[in-house]
C-alpha cells in the first residue's frame, strides 16, 4: 500500500504534490490546520484517509469522489452539518470516526453504507435522538455514542445486530436508563426484551448527597426531612463516615447519602460521589464568617471537589444555624457565600478560557489537540448552583419549605433530565423483593450475603420463580449504580457477595480510615488484645508504629476491627472481613482496590548481618516474609526521612511537574503514592513526598497544592550515559500514566506537564506536547528557551533518547538507605538490611 503521512506538519493547506500522484492509497492528515482540502478527489485510489484534528468546517463534498475508501477519520473538527449524496458514494466505508464535532443530525444516505459499515463514532456531539440511518446500519460492530443529548435508544439498534462494542454514557437517558447501558449489550437486550408485552413503569429516583464541613447540620436536615418533623442530632451523634437512608416525597424516592465532614472520611468519599444526584450542600452559618478562609473551609473546598469529581452536578447551598444569627447577618452571608461561589465559576471559566487560547495562539498548536478538546469537553460541563435556601433546623416550617424547593428543583427537567427511567415490570419487582429482604428479620443486620443464596430467596417468591440468573445479575447491577445495593462482581474476592445494606460496607471502610484512629487503637481492650494474642506492649506498638509511619499491622488491624464489630454484635461476620493468616479478609480487598492502603512486608524483620548492597551483584535472600502491614498514606505526617534518603535536590537533576486545575482534588496524591509503591517495591514515604528506586534509580515525587500553584513534582538524577535516558524516562513515564489514568477520575480536572528552564532563575517553563503511549514526544534534538534564549539537549527536558549525547560530569553520589520505611527488591531478590549505604555508582 503506498502511504502518505503528513502528520503534525502545521499544514494549511493540501501540497501539490500529494495529489500528483493518484496511486496513494493511505493519506494521513492528522494534527494539521487544514480548513479545506480541494483536489482531493484526484486521489481516486484512496483506502484510508486521516483528517482528525484539524480546523475543518465545511464537510469537504470531494470526498464522494473517492469510492475506494475504506477508512475516514473526520473527528476532533468543527463540523456542523455533512450533506446528502457523499456516504452513497462510499459503498467500502467500514470505518467512520466523526467524534467530536458538532453535528446534531445524520444524512439519510448514510444507511446506504449498511452492508459495510462497522465502526463509527458519534461521541461529543449534539445529537438529541439517534439519526434512523444508524438504525439502519445492520452491520455495525462498534458504535459510539457517548456525550451527546440522547434521551432514549431505539431498540432495533440492538435486536439482531453483530453489535459487539457500544458506548452510550453521558446521555441523559431514561430508556434504558444510563445504569443499564453501563451493564453493556447483553443488559440491554435483556432490558428491551423484558419491556416486551408487558406495561412499562416510570421510576422517579433521585440521590442526594449531603456535604459540608463536619458539624454542619447535615445529619439534622437529613433526618428531619425523612421523619417530617424538626429532629435534632447531638455532636456526639455526628456522622461517622456515610450514612444511607430512603424516604418517599409524593412520587420520587430520595436516596439520602449523609456524608462525615471530617477530611480524614473524604478519602473513601470519592468511591461513593456520583453523578446524576442532587448535592446539599450544608454550611453552618452561626460559624460562617466573611472571609476567604472561612469561605474556603465550609464552602469553597466542596464546590471545587464537586467541579472535578461531577462537574454537572446540581448543588443545593443550604445555609443552617440561623436562629444563632440576625435576619441582617443571615441576608449578608447568603449574598456573600453565592457571589463568592458565582466568583468561582467565572474563575473557572476564565481559566479554561485562558488555557484553551493558550494552546491555540502557540506555534505548535498541533501537537496540544488532545489538551484542547479536552479543555473543550470541560467547558461545556457546567455546575449548576441553586439559590441558597436558610433554614432553622429547630423550625419544622422551615423543614417543610426546604422540602417544597427539593421537589420543585427535581420536578424540573432542564435541571434533572436524569430523574425519570423507563423500567420493566420485573426490574421494580425485584427491587421491591431485595428491600423486603433487607427489612426481613431472618436478614443479619450487616446485610452481607451470598449472590446463589439471594437468588434463592428471591426466586422463592411466586411471581419470580421464573427469574433466570443472567437476568438477576443484570438487575443487580442496576441496583448497584444507583446505589441500592452494592455488588463488587469486579473483585474477584468479592464477586459472589452482595452487600444488602450498604452502610455496612461504609461501616468497614470508617473502622480504619477515620477521625482520632489513635484512640481507636488505645481504647482497644485487654481481653479483646489477649483474644488476638497480643500483650498492652504490643498495643503500645502499634499506636507508636502508626503515629510515626502510618502502618498497621495485620493484627492491630484485626484488633481494630473486632473492637467496632464486637461493640455493634456483629461477631459473625468478622472472620469473613478480616480473614486468617492463609486467607485475605474481604476488607483489605476493598481498601487495596479503592488504593486506600497499600500491603507492605518485611518491616519488622530486618537482616543486620547483611552484607553491603552492591547494584548488579548477586544478593542473598531471605524466605521469612514476616508479618503483613499496611501503609496509609492519608495518616502520614512529616517528610524529613524521605528527604535525606533522597540527598537534597540537584540543579542537574531531571525535573518534571504535573500541574492541575483548580487544585489537586483531595486524597489524590496518596493514591498515587499507593499505585506508585504497589508497582515499585522499593519505596520510601511521607505525607507529601514519595522516593521510588528503579534498576538503582531514584524518582523523588513531591506534592505542592497551594492555591493556584498546584502541581506533583516529579526529580531524577541525570543519566551519566548516553544508554540510560531510555531506562531513566521509562521511569518517569510509568509514573505519569499512572497521574493521567488517576486524573479521568476527575472530570472536571485539567492536568498538562511542563519542564522547568534548567537555566538557574530563569522562571520559563516548557510545555509538554499531548502524551500517548509512545515515550517520545518530541524528534527535536534541541530546544530553545524563549525567556533566557539558552539551549538545551531535549532528553534533558522531554522523553527523549539522545542520538548523540556527550558523557557529561557525573553528579555528586546520592545515600539511599533500606529501612523498615519499605521493602526493597532489585530483579528478582528482596533486600532486608539495617541502614546500610548504597551508593549511586
Amino acid at each position: 500500500m503506498t502511504k502518505v503521512t503528513l502528520s503534525t506538519m502545521r499544514l494549511r493547506v493540501l501540497p501539490s504534490a500529494v495529489l500528483q500522484n493518484p496511486q496513494v492509497e493511505s493519506l494521513n492528515l492528522d494534527r494539521n490546520k487544514l480548513k479545506y482540502i480541494p483536489g482531493i478527489s484526484k486521489l481516486r485510489c484512496l483506502q484510508k484517509l486521516i483528517l482528525s484534528k484539524n480546523e475543518i468546517a465545511d464537510f469537504p463534498v470531494e470526498i464522494q469522489c473517492l469510492v475506494h475508501l475504506e477508512k475516514l477519520e473526520l473527528n476532533q473538527n468543527q463540523i456542523r452539518l455533512i450533506p446528502e449524496g457523499v456516504f452513497s458514494c462510499l459503498p467500502r466505508l467500514r470505518h467512520l470516526r466523526l467524534n467530536n464535532n458538532r453535528l446534531s443530525d445524520l444524512p439519510k444516505d448514510l444507511a446506504t453504507c449498511s452492508g459495510s459499515l462497522q465502526y463509527l463514532n458519534l461521541s461529543n456531539n449534539l445529537f438529541r435522538a439517534l439519526p434512523q440511518a444508524v438504525v439502519e446500519l445492520v452491520s455495525l460492530q462498534e458504535l459510539c455514542v457517548q456525550n451527546n443529548a440522547l434521551h432514549q435508544l431505539p431498540r432495533e439498534l440492538f435486536e439482531g445486530r453483530p453489535l459487539k462494542m457500544f458506548k452510550a454514557n453521558g446521555n441523559p437517558l431514561r430508556e434504558p436508563p444510563s445504569e443499564v447501558c453501563a451493564g453493556g449489550i447483553q443488559q440491554i437486550l435483556s432490558y428491551f426484551c423484558q419491556l416486551q408485552n408487558c406495561q412499562v413503569e416510570e421510576d422517579r429516583r433521585v440521590k442526594t448527597m449531603f456535604l459540608g464541613a463536619s458539624l454542619a447540620g447535615k445529619s439534622t436536615i437529613c433526618k428531619s426531612l425523612k421523619q417530617q418533623q424538626a429532629v435534632m442530632v447531638s455532636e456526639e451523634e455526628r456522622t461517622v463516615g456515610i450514612e444511607i437512608s430512603e424516604f418517599h416525597i409524593q412520587d420520587f424516592t430520595f436516596l439520602f447519602w449523609d456524608f462525615a465532614g471530617q477530611l480524614e472520611y473524604y478519602v473513601t468519599h470519592h468511591v461513593f460521589i456520583t453523578p446524576q444526584a442532587l448535592v446539599i450542600l450544608v454550611i453552618n452559618f452561626q460559624k460562617y464568617q466573611i472571609n476567604n478562609d472561612i469561605f474556603q473551609e465550609l464552602v469553597g473546598f466542596w464546590i471545587n471537589n464537586l467541579f472535578m469529581r461531577v462537574p454537572n452536578s446540581v448543588v443545593l447551598p443550604v445555609g443552617t444555624h440561623i436562629d444563632c444569627c440576625t435576619e441582617e447577618e443571615v441576608e449578608e452571608k447568603k449574598q456573600d457565600i453565592m457571589g463568592r461561589i458565582q466568583a468561582m465559576l467565572e474563575e473557572r471559566k476564565t481559566a479554561l478560557a485562558h488555557f484553551i487560547n493558550n494552546l491555540e495562539a502557540s506555534e505548535e498548536s498541533e501537537f496540544y489537540v488532545d489538551q484542547w478538546d479536552r479543555l473543550k469537553e470541560m467547558e461545556s460541563c457546567i455546575l449548576t448552583i441553586l439559590d441558597l435556601v436558610p433554614v432553622n433546623c429547630t423550625d419544622y416550617w422551615d423543614i417543610k419549605k426546604l422540602e417544597t424547593t427539593i421537589l420543585e428543583h427535581v420536578k424540573n427537567e432542564e435541571i434533572f433530565p436524569n430523574v425519570i427511567r423507563v423500567l420493566p415490570p420485573v426490574y421494580k419487582e425485584v427491587e421491591a423483593a431485595v428491600v423486603d429482604i433487607v427489612h426481613s428479620e431472618e436478614t443479619a443486620e450487616h446485610g452481607m450475603m451470598d449472590l446463589n443464596h439471594l437468588l434463592s430467596e428471591i426466586t422463592h417468591r411466586e411471581h419470580l420463580a421464573h427469574l433466570s440468573r443472567e437476568l438477576f445479575q443484570d438487575i443487580l447491577r442496576y441496583l448497584h449504580r444507583i446505589g441500592l445495593i452494592i455488588w463488587y462482581e469486579e473483585i474477584k474476592q468479592l464477586e459472589n457477595m452482595v452487600f444488602l445494606r450498604p452502610a455496612f460496607l461504609i461501616t468497614m471502610f470508617k473502622i480504619l480510615v477515620r477521625y482520632r484512629l489513635v484512640q481507636q487503637l488505645e481504647s482497644i481492650s485487654v481481653d479483646l488484645l489477649v483474644g488476638e494474642h497480643a500483650t498492652i506492649r504490643d498495643q503500645s506498638n502499634w499506636v507508636w508504629t502508626f503515629k510515626s509511619k502510618a502502618m498497621l499491622c495485620q493484627r492491630a488491624m484485626r484488633a481494630l476491627v473486632k473492637h467496632q464489630l464486637y461493640s455493634e454484635g456483629k461477631k459473625d461476620v468478622f472472620e469473613e472481613m478480616v480473614g486468617h493468616k492463609t486467607k485475605k479478609g474481604k476488607l483489605f480487598s476493598l481498601l487495596e482496590h479503592f488504593e486506600i492502603c497499600l500491603e507492605v512486608r518485611n518491616v519488622k524483620n530486618l537482616n543486620p548481618g547483611a552484607r553491603e548492597f552492591v547494584p548488579g551483584k548477586p544478593w542473598e535472600t531471605t524466605q521469612d516474609h514476616g508479618e503483613a502491614c499496611y501503609l496509609f498514606p492519608t495518616y502520614l505526617n512529616q517528610s524529613k526521612e524521605v528527604s535525606e534518603r533522597w540527598g537534597g535536590d540537584h540543579p542537574e537533576d531531571l525535573h518534571i511537574r504535573a500541574y492541575f486545575s483548580p487544585e489537586i482534588p483531595e486524597g489524590f496524591f496518596q493514591r498515587l503514592m499507593v499505585k506508585a509503591c504497589s508497582f515499585y517495591s522499593a519505596h520510601w514515604v511521607a505525607k507529601v513526598m514519595c522516593l521510588l528506586i528503579c534498576s538503582g534509580k531514584p524518582l523523588l515525587i513531591k506534592e505542592n497544592n497551594q492555591r493556584g500553584y498546584s502541581y506533583i513534582e516529579l526529580r531524577s538524577r541525570k543519566p551519566v550515559q548516553r544508554t540510560e535516558f531510555q531506562v531513566t524516562w521509562d521511569f518517569v513515564m510509568a509514573i505519569i500514566f499512572i497521574i493521567q489514568k488517576l486524573s479521568e477520575e476527575w472530570p472536571g480536572l485539567h492536568m498538562c506537564m511542563k519542564t522547568p528552564c534548567r537555566t538557574e532563575g530563569c522562571p520559563a517553563e516548557f510545555f509538554w506536547p499531548d502524551v500517548d503511549d509512545k515515550n517520545t514526544v518530541t524528534k527535536e534534538e534541541i530546544k530553545t528557551c524563549g525567556t533566557c534564549g539558552q539551549r538545551f539537549r531535549t532528553e534533558l527536558l522531554l522523553p527523549k533518547v539522545p542520538s548523540d549525547l556527550e558523557v557529561p560530569r557525573p553528579p555528586p553520589a546520592a545515600h539511599y538507605y533500606v529501612t523498615s520505611y519499605g521493602t526493597t527488591t532489585f530483579g528478582p531478590s528482596s533486600v532486608h538490611v539495617d541502614r546500610q549505604s548504597i551508593l549511586d555508582k
